[in-house]
């Protein structure tokens, strides 16, 4: 008898604790709805529910359903999001005032920084605007290719264009003026100071600028010429803009051109494709036979190296002070100078670049072109540097300037659209099983393995274990070890002193 009752006290005091440990959770689903995060305490109930601080910034991380919804919170900024559907991040710092928001990312995105924002539908639809540099306000409507609006307050900016009908549009395409009707019948494009109205485009154009004209009648013949002239720069000096003259005659077969007119390195180039290709300059001289399988020669005096291509691209040899290649298509190539290295071996198998021109050293090894890739950046100025490793879809590990490390596994995404903030937030934590950070600066460390399944959570002074949805949790700190099994609560001599003495009157 007195053993059974001893099994049935058991038995209700287990009961009671789970019945606790449930209602807390159902507080943190609760509370998630909209409260804030409750920075007084952690809870750790794997997937179902997780409240933890964040280890490489001073903030909470709030996550419920495993990878479905999160909330976090540090600084300035806070993002909440139900992945894959809906994601929310603000920076309410008065300096930068950053919104951004997406619904099924990539249908949908919102991003606002101060007064100018941007909503796009898949990138063919979007609305756009606020306020420029010179503090005009303007409103834009974009359907891309088919439609496109701005109203500002400045009317000589406002336009509208239905493609291919009629229309006018400043800024797109890589032209600062576009204006068009019953397209490809007329179309006028600007950039800069150079003018070209074409007729049945790309057949028929002439063209007009400072010292320049120009005509064409692709692909029979073509004709234009700049003169040299002179532009007032930023620094209110006078300075000499080169000239140039082009002419063709049954593209791409008969070429001829001078360029760098007004200057001392003019260089002039005859083309008869495919028999030869001929430029020569002051500072270089470039000669091309059965062009582009036969042999070219560049001797070029300007970069201090001589080159062979037999047939260029494919296979080089070049040689100098400016220039080092060897290069054999698709076996090998190794090619330098005094601030670019550029080498690979069976390609595309082996990848691997270098820039160094201080204070920037950057590295970075590619295999199979994005299936593992390695960067490491230097500043040899400041001494930091970071680093970045994907191997797909396996892991992403990142290392920072600081010296604060990530490492993400799986990585489906993220190799392949690297640094991109929408799909870390909207996709990310879907497939991320293993999660683990550490600090630089202050050496606090997490884990966590089926989204907080297992969580392991060390700093300073502490360590907190979490396993099997919270049914068993361990911390240690310096008033001693504590924990509990199957929701039975267990601690060492110390900490148990120390509540008795917390527990006791005085």
């Amino acid at each position: 008898m007195i053993a059974r009752a001893k099994r049935a006290s058991l038995f209700r005091a287990i009961m009671a604790a789970a019945r606790q440990q449930l209602r807390m959770v159902l507080f943190g689903l609760t509370l998630a709805l909209g409260a804030p995060l409750p920075a007084q305490q952690e809870a750790h109930y794997g997937f179902l529910y997780d409240l933890h601080q964040l280890t490489l910034e001073s903030g909470w991380r709030q996550e419920i359903l495993g990878p479905l919804y999160y909330h976090t919170h540090w600084g300035s900024n806070t993002t909440c999001a139900v992945c894959p559907l809906f994601s929310w991040s603000r920076n309410s710092d008065p300096d930068l005032d950053i919104v951004e928001w997406d619904i099924l990312y990539p249908l949908i995105s919102h991003d606002r920084f101060g007064s100018e924002y941007r909503l796009h539908f898949l990138q063919f639809l979007s609305f756009a605007g606020g306020q420029s540099m010179d503090e005009e306000k303007s409103r834009r409507l974009t359907l891309f290719p088919l439609f496109f609006h701005q109203r500002s307050q400045q009317p000589t900016n406002d336009y509208t264009a239905f493609i291919p009908f009629y229309g006018h549009i400043r800024g797109h395409l890589l032209r600062d003026e576009i204006r068009f009707i019953a397209l490809p019948v007329w179309l006028q494009t600007r950039k800069r100071d150079v003018v070209t109205d074409n007729y049945f485009y790309p057949f028929v154009h002439i063209r007009r600028g400072e010292q320049l004209s120009g005509w064409q009648i692709w692909p029979f013949m073509g004709r234009e010429h700049r003169g040299p002239y002179t532009i007032t720069n930023r620094y209110g000096d006078l300075e000499i803009m080169p000239g140039h003259d082009k002419n063709f005659i049954l593209w791409p077969f008969y070429l001829q051109a001078a360029t760098g007119l007004g200057t001392t390195n003019e260089m002039r180039q005859t083309a008869l494709l495919p028999f030869f290709n001929i430029e020569r300059s002051p500072g270089r001289d470039s000669t091309s036979y059965l062009w582009p399988l036969g042999l070219t020669l560049t001797d070029d005096r300007q970069r201090k190296y001589f080159e062979v291509g037999a047939p260029w691209p494919l296979i080089v040899f070049a040689h100098g002070e400016g220039k080092t290649t060897r290069r054999v298509w698709p076996f090998f190539s190794e090619s330098h100078n005094a601030f670019l290295q550029s080498d690979f071996y069976a390609w595309p198998i082996y990848k691997y670049n270098r820039v160094k021109a201080d204070p920037l050293d950057r590295e970075r090894v590619r295999i199979l072109l994005f299936v593992y890739s390695d960067m490491i950046e230097r500043n040899t100025q400041a001494g930091e540097s970071r680093r970045r490793t994907d191997l797909w879809p396996i892991f992403t590990h990142r290392r920072d300037a600081d010296g604060n490390q990530r490492l993400q596994a799986l990585s489906v995404l993220e190799p392949l659209i690297p640094n991109n903030k929408s799909i870390e937030r909207n996709h990310s934590p879907l497939w991320s099983v293993w999660r683990s950070e550490k600090n630089g600066k202050t050496g606090a460390a997490s884990d966590s393995f089926l989204w907080n399944f297992y969580r392991h959570d060390t700093a300073t002074n502490s360590e907190n274990v979490s396993l099997l949805f919270g049914m068993f949790q361990y911390k240690k700190s310096p008033e001693g070890n504590k924990g509990r099994f199957l929701f039975i609560p267990f601690s060492s001599k110390k900490a148990k002193a120390a509540r008795d003495s917390v527990q006791s009157p005085q």
